[in-house]
């Protein structure tokens, strides 16, 4: 045991140190030099960046105890293999869709902390974007305690921290708040500094995965949340009032086969030392159920022919009679819903509240991906760029056994090993008439291919370079 743990230990280290130093001082230096002049031009015209990060990219705490709920295991963190600690990581089963206020979002995760063995270890999580936009002069109060130099005289980088579990159009409308507080803050600023009342301010949006659907949808209805009886809005884009570019990394805006497995299967992604969440863990999370793929790219197949494919992931029978994430009636969740519903006396009463929690959940990712995948023209003046993964063996296809609801891959194609490149292009051409342009709703403005993991794309110095020079110098 011993051994193995050293070994576990000594490899993981030196990948990480390899990963450093694969992006090291040389190379930070030559992107400062590249973009000096530019970064140290520091004028109203230059637009404010907001970095959003992806799913499990924000640390959640409890707001009365200050308890970690998400982001270290170390500590008094809470452990979902306890009662205590699954009411706090789970949101609540409730008929009528209440959430808690106990656990609040608490910063971007830099790093995602673990102790093992009494050992303290950090790995590197959104640290590779916040030094990036370092590089380029950008300046984040909060990250003053860092070793990223941000400079002493520029003030116009922020981090968009949100509550990940959450339906993603909740929180665009907590993003809508967000940037009308920080267009105050730099307002401020430039009034100070330039004598400029209630000057235009415009921001440029950096965001990774989840967080890149949720600036998506903030682009297109701005701080709306989607309507309670099921329509699918208009697109007015009102957030691109608020936004010039983004730059959307790595983003599943055809869902990912992932999130299938982990709703079906729980998660443990991130070693052997992190907690297990179990399926009816994550199938209280509604934002899960909206990185779900999309039924009409024929993903999900049963008993593996190609000839048919389910019809729709969103029918709550089908998750009921194959017993995927809330529906199961094995032990282990018949204890969860248990230790979530303790007033509720009888375990058919609980399962049909859980039936009932999972059927809202389909329903709103349904609407959630019409809202996302309806054409419309960007406006004059957006400007989208997609970074994404193409050159890793990537979930493509799963098939479903009849029997007993087991899912296993049984094809691949290119992408980050997480999101395919067809979903992050949202390349219709997927399970429909191919042709040779690709088919997509999604004006880009730009597109980068990158080799690297879902994970890891951020820290790609190819990546670094053509932020910095979209952020910076491409003309607008």
């Amino acid at each position: 045991m011993i051994s193995r743990l050293f070994y576990l230990l000594y490899f993981g280290l030196t990948a990480l140190l390899v990963t450093a130093c694969a992006n090291g001082p040389s190379q930070r230096n030559t992107l400062k030099q590249s973009y000096d002049r530019a970064a140290q031009y520091h004028s109203p015209d230059r637009n404010p960046v907001i970095v959003i990060p992806g799913i499990l990219g924000s640390r959640l705490i409890d707001n009365e105890t200050g308890q970690t709920v998400w982001g270290a295991f170390r500590g008094e963190y809470a452990n979902p293999n306890t009662d205590e600690g699954l009411r706090l990581i789970t949101l609540p089963i409730a008929e009528d869709d209440s959430v808690s206020n106990q656990v609040r979002p608490d910063g971007v995760l830099e790093s995602l902390e673990l102790n093992i063995a009494g050992i303290p270890l950090e790995i590197q999580a959104y640290s590779g974007i916040l030094t990036t936009l370092g590089a380029g002069g950008y300046r984040d109060e909060s990250l003053g305690l860092n070793s990223i130099d941000y400079g002493t005289d520029h003030y116009t980088c922020f981090q968009f921290d949100y509550d990940w579990r959450r339906d993603i159009s909740y929180n665009a409308k907590r993003l809508k708040a967000f940037i009308d507080a920080r267009r105050r803050d730099v307002q401020r600023q430039y009034e100070i500094e330039y004598g400029l009342k209630q000057a235009p301010v415009k921001f440029d949006i950096v965001a990774h995965s989840m967080g890149a659907l949720l600036t998506r949808y903030f682009l297109r209805y701005g701080g709306e949340e989607l309507p309670d009886n099921g329509d699918v809005p208009a697109v007015t884009w009102r957030g691109a009032a608020d936004v010039e570019r983004a730059v959307l990394v790595a983003p599943p805006n055809a869902g990912s086969l992932e999130a299938f497995d982990q709703l079906v299967n729980g998660f443990r992604k991130g070693g052997p030392f992190i907690p297990r969440y179990a399926p009816a863990v994550l199938g209280t999370f509604p934002s899960v159920y909206q990185l779900l793929p999309r039924p009409r790219h024929r993903p999900v197949l049963v008993d593996g022919d190609i000839d048919r494919p389910i019809g729709d992931i969103y029918d709550v029978n089908l998750w009921e009679q194959q017993g995927w994430g809330l529906s199961g009636r094995d032990e282990k969740t018949q204890k969860i819903l248990a230790t979530l519903l303790p007033e509720v006396k009888t375990a058919d009463k609980r399962q049909k509240l859980a039936v009932e929690y999972q059927a809202r959940a389909l329903k709103r990712a349904k609407q959630f991906h019409h809202a996302l995948d309806q054409t419309a023209v960007t406006p004059e003046g957006l400007d989208l760029f997609l970074v994404a993964g193409d050159a890793i063996d990537t979930a493509e296809y799963v098939s479903v056994n009849s029997a007993d609801g087991d899912i296993s891959v049984i094809g691949t194609a290119p992408g980050d090993n997480v999101v395919l490149r067809s979903s992050a292009l949202l390349d219709e051409r997927v399970g429909g008439e191919w042709s040779p342009r690709l088919q997509t709703p999604i004006d880009w403005s730009s597109v980068l291919f990158l080799s690297g993991k879902h994970r890891n794309l951020t820290a790609n110095s190819v990546f670094e370079d053509n932020v910095l020079y979209w952020l910076l110098e491409d003309p607008r």
